[in-house]
């Protein structure tokens, strides 16, 4: 007797285990994929290689002009005018807030200063008298530069910088032209022609460095357009020797020396990441459960 309950109790297990399988399957069946896997966080693009051009506008502060043989000279109404330049560099990106460019540029401008000076001759000075000088020039350099820049943070695509440079700018005065009169106080003799001439062209190498701080945008991944200011100090200069056109007057050594050029530049420029951004790889779509037909 107790047996054949066994045996029941068995078969009716059986029995329910069949009926249930496809029933839980079925109820697995229709239950939602899980979720997949969250997205990896964006990777910004730091490193690598770039390009870079740069075009703009500057203003000159005078010059200190000084004379190599006439030392009382004074210099008045020194008049250097703006300028335009325009250059190229290649840099490297170290990471979001660091990077570092060597640039060369060529830059241009024209002068034109006033200046008189006193002297005496002849027993007691009694023969005194002023010069006054008129000198207009062209004014032109080549600049090579090392830069560094740090970025100050990103914020709609928007990255204000700072940063600064040094290098060497190859000054060169050329054109330049002197013309003036002479008053006398004793023979009494006014607004006398002085003998014009002209300069001779010399170019000189200086030491310059610079300062920048500016604006640049995201256009893309890879190109950002950049607005900033620069204030550089090209050094000093000089002009060749003083050529008097009157054949009368004796060999002249006059030099135009100018020293302090500063330039308070504008820029607009333009960057180019050399590759492509990093893209991180979407991660592996999970597999669909599998369903059971009946």
């Amino acid at each position: 007797m107790a047996r054949s309950k066994l045996h029941a109790v068995v078969r009716v297990a059986t029995l329910v285990a069949s009926v249930g399988a496809p029933c839980l399957a079925l109820a697995a069946d229709l239950l939602p994929p899980p979720p997949p896997p969250p997205m990896p966080p964006p990777v910004e693009f730091a490193g690598g290689w770039y390009l870079r051009g740069d075009v703009g506008a500057s203003i000159y502060t005078a010059p200190k002009y000084s004379v190599n043989d006439i030392p009382g000279t004074v210099f008045f109404g020194e008049a250097q005018s703006g300028g335009l330049f325009a250059g190229v560099g290649v840099g490297y990106q170290f990471n979001n807030f660091f990077r570092a460019d060597v640039t060369g540029e060529y830059r241009t401008a024209s002068l034109r200063l006033s200046s008189y000076n006193d002297f005496g001759t002849g027993i007691n000075n009694d023969i005194t008298g002023r010069n006054f000088n008129l000198t207009s020039g062209h004014y032109d350099a080549a600049v090579v530069l090392a830069n560094a820049y740090f970025d100050l943070g990103t914020w709609y695509g928007i990255t204000p910088f700072v940063g600064g440079g040094a290098g060497v700018a190859f000054n060169n005065f050329s054109g330049f032209t002197d013309s003036g009169i002479t008053n006398f106080t004793y023979p009494f003799r006014f607004n006398q022609p002085t003998s014009p001439g002209f300069f001779k062209t010399k170019s000189t190498e200086s030491f310059a460095w610079a300062l920048h701080a500016g604006l640049a945008y995201d256009v893309t991944p890879n190109f950002k357009v950049e607005l900033a200011y620069r204030y550089l100090n090209l050094g000093r200069g000089q002009t060749g020797a003083l050529t008097c056109l009157d054949v009368s007057s004796p060999p002249c050594t006059t030099v135009l020396k100018a020293k302090n050029i500063e330039a308070h530049d504008i820029k607009l420029g333009l960057r180019y990441m050399i590759g492509t951004a990093f893209v991180p790889p979407l991660p592996p779509l999970m597999p669909e459960p599998l369903v059971t037909k009946y």
